[in-house]
């Protein structure tokens, strides 16, 4: 599912919406979310899971195209860690 459609199944769910209004309700929880994360934080949705961000320290690496290596830099990535509710479900 790409963020369009979900979008358009808000919009069908909730009649009562704009598509605009709903495009701004879905851009504010992603932003939030992002925003959360980069001060280092931690967004746990209850029966979805969590985000958050991992260290990874700086390391050789190799350029594939060349085989020459390269530095590549320190840098925190974002992790997702699923809830419990959502692990049963996907194992049913």
């Amino acid at each position: 599912m790409i963020r369009s459609e979900l979008v358009q199944m808000l919009v069908q769910e909730n009649p009562g919406l704009s598509v605009r209004e709903v495009e701004k309700i879905v851009s504010i929880f992603f932003d939030e979310i992002v925003g959360r994360l980069s001060e280092d934080g931690r967004v746990e949705l209850r029966g979805f899971g969590a985000f958050s961000t991992r260290a990874r320290d700086a390391r050789v690496g190799r350029n594939p195209r060349t085989g020459e290596s390269v530095e590549v830099d320190a840098k925190r990535v974002p992790y997702f860690k699923p809830g419990k509710e959502m692990r049963i479900r996907l194992n049913m």
